[in-house]
């Protein structure tokens, strides 16, 4: 039987010719468009990490503080005295390439909900941006863009926006980087996990619509940017902060009730991605309904709600019986809470529209069972590499006490010292940071651009009946975003560790000692020869570094084919940019 879709149709979901066949063995037939769909996204690098997978295991993920490593929606570690943070790190690269306002805009509200969705509250953010040069018209654009959006989002949900870093290089012309990390305290007494359980609970979809922004917005990230990637608007979500924070409370107060078994946020992939990493990580099945969802748009088909990725939305597993104590806590914020489904024993995910079954796939087939790509490295570092190592201080221009001799042309030191303090990744960023709300909840103890790390007090803002707590918080976590990508792309192994070492001074020098990591690898293709090099180099530079200073990576996110294809179809890749987000106490 002939395959109902064309290459150009499989290759549209981000799929390779092969991979369709993987996909028509492991189902015994062809798969219909909602299914091929929910394959394309779940098998795109941006959500099962195929290229990237072998090479996180060697980072260490253990240790004596570390309560929730990889693999749930963020890490938690122990700061002692009952307090226990939850931390992560995510990019929303080519959303804020395109529209960089809802881009960098919903970016930050999903890291918000990596976060709550664990059971803590929310109580900082940072971020780590990459942009061209200044000088050009689109570069301005793109910043002013991406630094309205953070702002817009962090202060409007009232969590404080507390430091991060911004570069400008024109190897970031065409692929701006927007990467967002947020932290947040446990309110609950058991953190939340995601996988699902109970035969027969009920599966709740809490929060907004569902409408058809965001499109496939996890295949979008998973490819390389192109002249027509302006088309992809429609991959592009839209945020609602006021919603979000409505969905903070409400959430919050639902975990504390003890009526939720599991929960999971609706980021990349959708419905798609948390119905079947929920059914995955519990070993079941989830049937749901798409005739229960709440929409905001008419007409929609099971592939449009699948791939959708509309912002502010959650899926919970509940105790049997109690699904109404939840629906009239999110009802109360104004919010929607639907039974859309239940957990069955078969470990499939089973989607129904109209009466009828609209796709029916094993769980692990989208969620873990996925394809992996174990590449080999180069015999030898590329020649841009070697010619770099060659280079010898002997090179450096003459100089003497009076200046330096560039081209010709003699520049005393003074006239060094202020080009470098004109540079723009020099230069202060006090445009950028006094834009954010860095003193919301008033437990910010050092601003931005005060030191070389944010601090922010420990300090619960409820009890466990709700009321406020009167504590003497002498307990507070500094934070940090740090990568010199110039150094990771001349030596990918030694400026990986540079970055882990880097952020490990910053916190030192506001007094605390580093815990944990959560990291970004931003890179470029990694089917290409160089780019898997870069990746792989500098990913055994990070797993050694975080090692010798104890601090265990427990998440975080793999961003890869930042490159631009030109007018002529050559990719133009990024500087290969590992950022490291550090926590200490």
């Amino acid at each position: 039987m002939s395959a109902p879709f064309s290459p150009e149709e499989i290759a549209s979901e981000g799929l390779k010719p092969e991979e369709y066949e993987e996909i028509v063995h492991r189902l015994g037939r062809h798969p219909n468009q909602a299914e091929l769909g929910m394959f394309g996204v779940m098998w795109s690098e941006h959500c099962c990490y195929k290229n990237s997978r072998p090479l996180l295991k060697q980072f260490p993920t253990t240790g004596d503080r570390i309560l929730v490593g990889p693999g749930e929606n963020a890490g938690v570690v122990d700061m002692g005295n009952g307090l226990r943070l939850a931390f992560k790190i995510e990019s929303h690269n080519h959303p804020s390439a395109v529209e960089p306002f809802q881009g960098a805009a919903t970016g930050v509200g999903g890291i918000l909900r990596d976060i709550f969705t664990m059971g803590a509250r929310p109580i900082a953010i940072l971020n780590s941006l990459r942009f061209g040069s200044l000088e050009d018209a689109r570069t301005r654009r793109l910043f002013g863009g991406v630094v309205e959006g953070i702002s817009h989002y962090g202060n409007c949900v009232g969590v404080p926006t507390v430091g991060g870093e911004v570069y400008f290089d024109p190897a970031y012309g065409g692929n701006p980087l927007v990467n967002a990390m947020a932290l947040g305290l446990m309110e609950t007494p058991d953190i939340v996990k995601s996988g699902a359980a109970g035969i027969g609970n009920p599966v709740l979809y809490v929060g907004s619509t569902t409408g058809r922004d965001g499109m496939g917005g996890a295949s979008f990230a998973s490819a390389e940017l192109t002249d027509e990637s302006m088309d992809d608007r429609p991959a592009v979500q839209v945020g609602d902060p006021f919603l979000e924070k409505s969905l903070i409370e409400a959430c919050l107060e639902a975990f504390k009730t003890g009526a939720v078994v599991a929960a999971q946020d609706m980021g990349a992939a959708g419905i798609t991605c948390s119905t079947s990493e929920m059914a995955a990580k519990g070993g079941v099945g989830i049937e749901l309904d798409l005739d229960k969802i709440p929409v905001r748009e008419t007409g929609m088909i099971p592939y449009e709600y699948l791939l959708s990725e509309s912002q502010e939305r959650m899926l919970f597993v509940a105790h049997k019986g109690r699904e109404q104590e939840l629906i009239d806590i999110f009802e109360r914020w104004g919010l929607h809470a639907v039974v859309a489904g239940t957990v069955i024993a078969e470990p499939i995910v089973r989607i129904l529209f109209q009466g009828e079954i609209a796709a029916e796939i094993p769980a692990t087939a989208l969620a873990d069972n996925t394809p992996i790509y174990h590449r080999e490295l180069p015999s030898e570092p590329p020649a841009y590499a070697q010619k770099a190592w060659q280079w010898t201080e002997a090179e450096l221009p003459a100089c003497t006490e009076t200046g330096i001799e560039i081209d010709g042309k003699l520049f005393t030191w003074n006239d060094v010292l202020l080009t470098l303090l004109d540079t723009p990744t020099i230069a202060s960023k006090r445009w950028v940071y006094r834009q954010y709300d860095h003193q919301v909840m008033n437990n910010t103890v050092l601003f931005p651009g005060g030191a070389d790390a944010a601090i922010v007090r420990l300090r619960p803002q409820v009890g466990e009946r709700g009321e406020v707590k009167q504590l003497d918080c002498r307990t507070g976590v500094a934070a940090t975003v740090d990568c010199n990508a110039r150094y990771v792309y001349l030596h990918p192994y030694e400026g990986a560790k540079m970055a882990v070492a880097e952020a490990a001074r910053n916190l030192s020098c506001v007094g605390a000692e580093p815990l944990a990591v959560t990291d970004n690898l931003n890179f470029g293709s990694p089917e290409k020869p160089i780019g898997y090099w870069q990746l792989a180099e500098a990913c055994r530079g990070l797993a050694e570094a975080c090692q010798e200073f104890a601090t265990p990576v427990t998440g975080g996110n793999v961003s890869l084919y930042n490159e631009t294809l030109d007018a002529e179809g050559n990719p133009q890749a990024i500087y290969p940019t590992p950022v490291v987000g550090m926590v200490g106490l």
